[in-house]
């Protein structure tokens, strides 16, 4: 199953709007992808509860997963995602 490691580059962590536009994405891709932290059990990366419940702050890893055809696109699209500054203030 296809992974990647990605320390999260939002100032203020995965936080409400950072953590909607990720869950937004993560419903967009053609393959379900999860997302864990410090070896807990991974969650579906389309639910915003469980992505804002894993408590993820700035520069924090966590480990994105998925399995089919399209896993290693989605993985990327959701890892740059991820490690953007989402507090910079240079985003929509």
């Amino acid at each position: 199953m296809p992974q990647r490691i990605v320390a999260i580059g939002s100032r203020s962590g995965l936080h409400a709007r950072p953590a909607t536009v990720f869950v937004q994405t993560a419903a967009k891709q053609p393959v379900k992808v999860t997302i864990a932290r410090d070896g807990r059990d991974p969650v579906d990366a389309r639910s915003l509860l469980s992505v804002l419940a894993l408590g993820a702050a700035h520069g924090d890893s966590v480990v994105l997963a998925a399995e089919g055809e399209g896993a290693e696109t989605a993985l990327e699209e959701l890892a740059v995602l991820l490690s953007r500054d989402h507090d910079a203030g240079d985003e929509g």
